[in-house]
């Protein structure tokens, strides 16, 4: 199929003129200036780093005359999510010398630094990289942080999950030598066509997301990828791999041609083809995705063009391997991984619920320094999960006990003790850091949560199955489209309501309830929490219990954009 030809964006502009990745970034940041120019902003993004400004100040120092006050933020690619005790040390270093303090997990098992001025960008991320890690691929239109099970049970399967998260992410990452040129003093040279073989002058149309895992544990949220390879775990031995193609979570809201979509198997890959499996389909999308609507530049949209079967029929084209059908499976079970368990060496691993995935410091929950205490002492591995949370490895029976009782003697509350609708939350960043944000999200779910976890006390329903989820914007960062129950920011203090997801991830929610201001969100769905624990079966989730309420039992593939009538409206009459 020949690409189309159509009018570039913007950033496809700044992209084929930026030189691989290098514009004017050098003379930027041995200027005075506090901030970069918009074609600037967008390389900086390859780089892995957002340019920001804190938001709360931005009335006060427009009236008084003043720029905004710009600061950044800085990504670190972890694939499948794994540091050591130094590095995670090393970074927590750079977060004080020159972030905000805070180390936060992302929902893609990374870190973020925030808050780092302009004259610190160069020394933090020349940091990250001494640390023998690295930022490059961490935000761009290039193949973002490679997920994998973080579960560190020492089994072939989970290792071999591992290595390919890695292969791909070393398989994918661009060539380009700007990254050194510029943040670690590499010798310059002159930008040529060879310099990006894969990528060419203009990378991905957009960003692309990639998952590997495995079929007895969705905790990389599988379905919601643009591509997944999930390892098929059968007899006691990894068969191969299903092919998963056109997720994504990300829409704009009154843009009915905009929508939130799952993943969708196109085939089986046997092991050794895996890397190139995902190869090929960036390939395609680098080559046929849009190029002149940001909004639509994402692979599940090409997919919905083509259909599946010209999709398939162009990869095998590609291929130098069969794709054979793809292998039926139940649905997934999900493990968040928190609390202690054991690892098939003997050893424990111990998993810390990090509220927001925000490591800080705050009055009677001192998280960091519990951390800063353990890892110091213990020398643990660390393992980051893709629900916000950090894992510490590779522990014996007095480590595990040490690790508990270092958390509580600082404040934080042990997993066994969280209500089940803290334990599974999420929240993205929002405000005042993000640009796209219209609403609040990590500053507004604590106090959120205290209401719900109140309400599903008093209904019986405290240790319920329940994923709550927020965000700032409609883009889906924190995987909100996925959840039993979410709150989407539409404008500030006002939220879009989301019902019928799950734990499982493989079904979207519905549009429940528009534009409803913070402050109502649990008097609008009070009515369907009350059903739930009144007409609940054994242990159905919320979102279950909604999808059975609803009539809707066929996994839901796309969000709607729908607002469906509320539960206390609803003609359905559930026995017991």
């Amino acid at each position: 199929m020949a690409p189309k030809v159509t009018k570039e964006s913007k950033v496809e502009v700044a992209k084929r003129h930026g030189r691989h990745l290098r514009g004017a970034i050098s003379e930027t940041l041995a200027s005075e200036a506090t901030h970069f120019a918009e074609d600037d902003v967008s390389l900086l993004k390859f780089h892995g780093t957002y340019q920001q400004d804190d938001r709360d100040l931005r009335r006060r120092r427009e009236a008084a005359g003043q720029e905004k006050a710009y600061a950044f933020m800085v990504r670190v690619a972890v694939p499948a999510g794994a540091v050591t005790a130094e590095q995670y040390l090393g970074l927590e270093e750079i977060a004080d010398e020159h972030g905000n303090h805070t180390l936060r997990v992302t929902t893609r098992q990374g870190f973020q630094f925030h808050g780092v001025l302009k004259g610190n960008l160069k020394a933090t991320i020349a940091g990250v990289n001494q640390k023998l890690l690295t930022t490059i691929a961490a935000c761009g239109d290039v193949e973002r942080n490679v997920m994998g099970c973080s579960a560190p049970l020492g089994d072939a399967d989970h290792e071999t999950v591992r290595q390919v998260a890695s292969a791909i992410a070393r398989e994918l990452r661009p060539a380009t030598r700007a990254y050194h040129e510029i943040w670690l003093d590499g010798e310059k040279q002159v930008s040529s066509e060879q310099e990006e073989p894969f990528y060419g002058d203009r990378y991905l149309p957009r960003k692309f997301k990639t998952a590997v895992g495995l079929s007895n544990d969705n905790c990389v949220d599988i379905w919601s990828q643009d591509v997944g390879l999930l390892a098929i775990v059968s007899d006691g031995r990894l068969q191969g791999f299903n092919l998963l193609v056109g997720g994504g979570l990300g829409m704009t809201h009154n843009k009915g041609d905009t929508t939130a979509r799952l993943a969708e198997p196109l085939g089986f890959v046997p092991i050794p083809n895996g890397v190139e499996a995902v190869r090929i389909v960036a390939a395609i999308f680098r080559d046929h995705g849009n190029r002149s609507d940001r909004r639509h530049a994402r692979l599940k949209y090409l997919i919905a063009e083509w259909g599946i079967q010209s999709f398939r029929e162009e990869f095998q084209r590609r291929a130098s391997f069969p794709l054979g059908p793809a292998v039926a499976l139940p649905s997934l079970p999900f493990h968040d991984h928190l609390g202690r368990h054991r690892q098939n060496d003997g050893r424990w691993f111990y998993g810390v619920f990090v509220q927001s995935g925000r490591i800080v410091d705050t009055p009677g929950h001192a998280l960091k320094t519990a951390l800063h205490q353990i890892v110091t002492l213990l020398r643990p591995g660390i393992r980051l999960t893709g629900q916000q949370n950090l894992l510490l490895t590779d522990l014996d029976a007095d480590g595990i006990e040490t690790v508990e009782r270092i958390l509580q003697a600082h404040g934080v509350t042990l997993p066994t003790a969280l209500s089940a609708a803290r334990r599974f939350s999420m929240a993205c960043p929002a405000l005042p850091t993000c640009g796209l944000a219209v609403a609040e999200s990590e500053r507004a779910i604590p106090g959120i949560l205290d209401e719900f976890e109140a309400e599903l006390e008093a209904l019986g329903l405290r240790d319920a199955p329940i994923t709550i989820r927020m965000t700032g914007c409609p883009n889906g960062c924190a995987r909100p489209y996925t959840a039993d129950l979410a709150f989407v920011g539409r404008s500030l203090g006002l939220y879009n309501v989301y019902v019928g997801g799950g734990l499982a991830g493989d079904r979207l929610a519905d549009l429940y309830r528009a534009d409803v201001p913070q402050d109502e969100l649990l008097a609008t769905v009070r009515p369907l929490l009350a059903r739930w624990a009144a007409e609940r079966t054994g242990g159905e989730g919320l979102g279950d219990f909604y999808q059975r309420l609803m009539g809707l039992r066929a996994r839901r593939t796309t969000v709607t954009g729908r607002e469906l009538p509320t539960i206390d409206r609803i003609p359905v009459e559930v026995t017991r």
